[in-house]
């Protein structure tokens, strides 16, 4: 269990920042997007969303890193919708088609504790940032009700930091994408400004929480973790990414350089993005993560 602060405390503290994110929601500026739409009076977002909470599907997950999935498994709520708008999302069901189910803030806070009560390590929220304002209400209502196992962050890396800011005290581990070496690269993912946001968002999560922390077992307990997905043709300019988490996030960060991208949604149709990495990509880019002295991680290289 985190002991950051007594649940009851965390409570309070998550029902004090829901003003501010209704505020940054009515002309909406939650993620860098800025559309300024007015989500919080049922308008749409680039996002995909208004004000509802909207989540696919919840549950056990015994696919993610080691550190978080543990025996039990991970408590994943998957959320709908996304700030961003990658072409080769994997996911793009839920995050462009935005198919889930309405619930409301209570409900959100009773899937958390079930999670709890069925023996997830921790509470993973994946794709979280459109729904942030939902998502803290829930908190405040499942740490009052004796919430205690982390809560993790599990986003996109386009995240606001003066949103991030409104986190703070709330989430024991941030998970952040780090998808791109450059701005121009985001494209992909229809922004042009990613990797200048990503790095400053990354570097609000570190200043939160800090490197990664485990217990006896293994299991995150507290921390930044970082995720780079390796795309075909040096898209993603890997090594440029890996150069700045070493040098401005400290070579203790936990970085999963994950090998499984897929000609996903509309990749399958894109000259040079048709193809998945090789075995030969992967594990050379995996010996440069470890030549810059970045050693604490998720190795995937068993996947072939």
């Amino acid at each position: 269990m985190v002991d950051v602060l007594h649940s009851e405390n965390r409570s309070y503290l998550a029902s004090s920042r829901t003003p501010e994110l209704i505020r940054r929601m009515t002309i909406c500026h939650l993620c860098p997007r800025n559309c300024r739409v007015r989500r919080i009076f049922g308008e749409t977002g680039d996002c995909g969303l208004a004000n509802n909470l909207l989540v696919h599907s919840y549950g056990l997950s015994h696919n993610q890193e080691n550190v978080l999935s543990g025996t039990n498994g991970s408590g994943a709520i998957f959320f709908s919708g996304c700030e961003l708008n990658c072409f080769y999302c994997s996911n793009y069901e839920i995050s462009r088609l935005q198919r889930g189910h309405v619930i409301h803030a209570k409900e959100l806070a009773d899937m958390m504790l079930q999670l709890q009560k069925h023996g997830a390590h921790n509470i993973n929220l994946v794709t979280p940032t459109p729904q942030v304002l939902g998502i803290v209400e829930a908190l405040s209502l499942a740490f009052n009700k004796g919430l205690s196992i982390p809560i993790v962050y599990n986003t996109g890396g386009y995240d606001s930091v003066e949103t991030l800011k409104l986190l703070d005290g709330l989430i024991d581990i941030y998970l952040p994408d780090a998808k791109y070496g450059s701005d121009n690269r985001g494209n992909a993912s229809g922004v042009g400004n990613y990797t200048t946001v990503n790095r400053s968002a990354m570097l609000e999560m570190k200043r939160q929480v800090g490197d990664l922390v485990v217990d006896e077992h293994g299991r995150a307990l507290r921390g930044l973790m970082v995720r780079h997905l390796i795309l075909p043709n040096s898209f993603a300019d890997t090594e440029t990414v890996l150069n700045w988490i070493a040098s401005n996030l400290g070579t203790r960060t936990y970085v999963s350089l994950m090998p499984h991208y897929f000609p996903h949604w509309e990749a399958k149709r894109k000259p040079f993005w048709n193809r998945r990495i090789s075995a030969e990509e992967y594990t050379r880019l995996l010996d440069y993560k470890y030549r810059l002295g970045l050693l604490r991680g998720y190795d995937q290289a068993d996947e072939w």
